[in-house]
Order: C-alpha cells, then structure tokens, then sequence
C-alpha cells in the first residue's frame, strides 16, 4: 500500500516491472544479464517484477524500448508516464534516480540547439558518444547565433549575437577551424561608445573580435555538417521527460521522439522551467528557476542611404556603438560594412538593440507582439538613433525595411559560476553560456565541459554517481557587462587611450 507521506508528494510513482535488458545497438555483441531497476524514486527503490518482450525503433537516434505482448505500445502503467502538465506545479518532485547501468553506446538527447547545445553534441562526438539535437528553430540552427537574410536585395542582419571574443584557448581551437574554413574574419571596423547627443569616446581594444563572414548562424551549420554521430531534429518542441525502464522518453505533444540514456538541457527561460517543473529532477529545476534573465528588442533596419555619422580623419566613421544615455538604446551595428567591408553603394543594413530596462518595461508576448506594441517600439528605437546621433527629431532618413524582435529571454544577469550542471542520480544536465556568463565563449565551454563531465561518467558505467554531481548547489551572483552580453578579453589597452573624444 502506498503511504501517506508519498500520497502527499507531488507524484504517485508507479512500480517498475522489470524487462530485459536493452538489446546492444552491435548485435555482434553478448547480452549480459543484469537486473532492472531504473529510474526509481527512493521510497519504491523494491519494485514488483513482470514481463514483456523488448522491441528496438530507432526513433530520431534514441531508444525506444520495452513493447507490450504482440509487439503493441506499452501501457501508461510504467513508472513516469502518469506525470502530466496538470500536475500542480507548486508541489515538491521526486527525485528520479537511475541504478542500471548505462548502456555501452549511449544516446543523449540535447534540447536546444544554440551554440552550447550544439558545441556539446560536437565534443560528444568527439568522445565517440552519439547525440540527438533537438530544436525549436524554424529558419535554422544556432539559438542567439541568428542571422536574417532578405532577398532579394538581398539584406543581411545579424540580430543577435553581434560578434565574439576569445579568452581560453579551448574555445579559440574552435574559432581557428572556423578561420581556416573561411567562416570568419577579424572584424577590424571601429567600435565606439556613443553618448546622447553625438558624443562618441573610442575603445581600444587588446582582444581581437571575430564576425561571421556572411553571418553569425553559417558557424552553427558548419558544426552540424563535419559530424556524424549527430541527429538533427527541428522545427520541435520537446514538451516532456520521463523515465522510462532506465532511459529518458521524450515526448513532444504526445508524439514519442525516443529513448535516450541522459539528457541535456541546453535552453533556458519559461519554455526550460516547464519541461523541468515535472521532470523528477528537482535540484536541476531549482537551478534553472533561480536564473533571471533580461528582455532585449532587436530592429533591423534598412536605408537607402548612409547615416549621418560624421568620419574621424583617423578612423573613420564607426560600424559599432555602445550607446550611452538613451533608454531605448544601447547598441547599434552597420552590418553591411561589418560584413561586407568591400562593398559600397548597397543598402545600409542597421541593428538597434534597446536597452534592457527598456525591454523590461515593454515587455509582450514574444509568440504574439500587438502591433500597437511593435509600433510603438519602432518609433522609440528610431527615436534614440536620432537622439543618440544628435540628429533633431525627425530628421533620420525613412528606413524602406524593418523588422521587430523582442528577445524576451535574451541574456542572463545572474550566474553561479560553473562551466556545466550535472545530475548523475538522474542522468541529466544543464549547459548554457549562464552558468559561466553571458558569451559566445561562455556558451561553447559549458557545452565541451558537460559534454567531457558525461562522458567521464559514462566510463565510470553510470555507477560511480555522487562524486560526479556538479553545479546542483551553487549560489548565484550578479554579471556584470553590456546590455547585450560580455566580451571576454575585450579589455581597453590603458585606461588613457579611452580618454580620446571625437565631436560627431
């Protein structure tokens, strides 16, 4: 009979039967013979013994396991299958802990396709472990490393990730591949910082910053292209975990997208916290919940013509400002001379970030922007160029496209400062650039360090689990840095140099 004190959790878990064990995904190799008991909570740690026959679908690279008699689904009385999203979220999870041990060619499932997702599924390979990806992106791969591309101009936008930096040498192995493939230059253009009224102070910098040559998301496709033990699943949005005879089933809308040995969580904000909130990995899920992260708005926008922005004799004139003092504004970038230096007489292809308190103060609905809203913003950001230019209101030359963004979850503000979390109880972890800052390095490094952690733990036979816990405990700090992210190693050479001022 159940107790009272698990009644009074957040889930009645059901007992485990037990089946045979997964079948090696080499049929050349022997079988061994090893007793169930997987993906338990502590209190039914004894669970009741049954059949079944075992079935193999090779679902999306996962496993699916464990068929029912005549090869039919199983039914909804294995353990995990009774979590449902109308379980309250409020009450406290069980946590699921996993005693068989891992397959010897596991599969791990990474949600969400970013830079950490995907520099992950990459240094898994690299291990020899195999990965499915799964990602919500319509248009493409990459998260934040997102480029727009209008034709049939065409217009070129990077609206998001607006360059990077390099300050650890794993992470500039990474970039030379992407230099020596000829995905990206140095971006040598001058970046200045821009005050209210046209005042601009230059920022020489020490560190080399890197732009993609035709965008930022060419990088993430070049990730995907050079592997093989790699499986691309999108546009998809995975909306349940379970446990289920010792691997992880994934579900998106009651469609199965298979079974895998672990997880990982390579996304953040609501859409993280409701797949987590009935998981059974609640010290994963209290991790996630204490990350806060900012709302930025993106417009790109195109002119006819250049700005008005006055060019030093030294110089020249600026193709990326930090802007000061204006609240609906804190970043603009000239992608046509960022990626196109060559080039003249083609479109200039602009991208305003606003500030993030300004992004908190009109935040929306990101699925479903009002167009009150979406004018509203249009008209402040422009608004802000001008004031930022010192141009008299009104007086910004007409853009002929734009195109409205708001990033609702766009950076993080807090961090507890570690590369990767890891539950080996629950064969599952968190990487993302949050939990080392907010960068494109930051990102690439949680996805090597978690995808090396695992990998690590999968020698071990998934036996060895305390020591391999990280991150579930951490406390969180504040992060310092612009409104659309950190720059490691873009550090101004002297502090005098920054002293120079240039009348716009």
């Amino acid at each position: 009979m159940t107790s009272p004190g698990l009644l009074s959790s957040s889930f009645v878990l059901h007992p485990i039967k037990s089946r045979k064990l997964f079948l090696p995904w080499n049929p050349s190799l022997p079988r061994p013979r090893i007793s169930l008991c997987s993906a338990e909570p502590n209190s039914l740690r004894k669970a009741a013994s049954g059949g079944g026959r075992e079935r193999r679908n090779p679902m999306d690279g996962g496993r699916t396991r464990g068929g029912g008699p005549g090869g039919r689904s199983p039914r909804r009385s294995s353990y995990g299958t009774s979590r449902r999203s109308s379980i309250k979220k409020s009450f406290a999870q069980e946590q699921v802990v996993f005693t068989k041990p891992v397959a010897e060619d596991p599969v791990v499932a990474i949600i969400g396709g970013g830079v950490a997702g995907l520099v992950c599924a990459l240094t898994l390979e690299e291990r020899g472990i195999r990965s499915t990806v799964f990602d919500t992106g319509v248009h493409g791969l990459g998260g934040r490393m997102a480029t727009r591309v209008i034709d049939p101009k065409p217009l070129v936008f990077d609206h998001a990730a607006q360059f990077l930096t390099v300050s650890d040498s794993r992470f500039q192995k990474l970039v030379d591949r992407w230099f020596e493939k000829g995905l990206v230059r140095e971006w040598k253009g001058l970046i200045v910082e821009l005050e209210a009224g046209g005042h601009t102070t230059l920022l020489p910098y020490s560190a080399k910053r890197y732009v993609g040559i035709k965008g930022m998301r060419p990088l993430m496709d070049s990730i995907i292209c050079e592997n093989n033990l790699v499986n691309i699943v999108r546009p998809c949005w995975i909306s349940n975990l379970e446990p289920f005879n010792g691997t992880w089933r994934l579900t998106e809308r009651e469609e199965q997208h298979g079974q895998f040995d672990a997880i990982v969580i390579a996304h953040n904000g609501k859409c993280a916290n409701r797949l987590l909130s009935t998981s059974g990995l609640p010290l994963l899920t209290k991790q996630m919940k204490t990350l806060e992260l900012s709302s930025v708005w993106a417009l790109l926008a195109a002119f006819e013509d250049p700005l008005p922005i006055a060019e030093n004799e030294d110089f020249g004139s600026f193709e990326g400002a930090f802007v000061k003092g204006v609240q609906s504004l804190s970043w603009m970038a000239n992608n046509s001379s960022k990626l196109f230096p060559l080039d003249s007489g083609i479109p200039q292809c602009w991208t305003f970030f606003s500030t993030a308190a300004y992004g908190k103060q009109n935040k929306v609905p990101q699925e479903n922007i009002p167009n009150a809203t979406a004018e509203k913003v249009k008209d402040d950001i422009l608004e802000g160029v001008e004031s930022a230019l010192g141009l008299s209101q009104g007086s910004l030359q007409k853009p002929f496209y734009t195109r409205l963004q708001l990033w609702g979850a766009a950076l993080p503000t807090n961090t507890p400062g570690v590369p990767c979390i890891f539950d080996p109880k629950g064969r599952a972890g968190i990487c993302g650039d949050w939990l080392l800052g907010s960068s494109v390095e930051a990102a690439a490094l949680s996805g090597m360090s978690l995808a090396h952690h695992m990998a690590d733990y999968f020698q071990t036979g998934g036996t060895q689990s305390d020591e391999f816990a990280i991150g579930l405990n951490n406390s969180f700090h504040a992060i310092d840095g612009h409104d659309i992210g950190q720059f490691p190693g873009l550090q101004p050479e002297k502090q005098s140099e920054q002293q120079a001022c240039i009348a716009v």
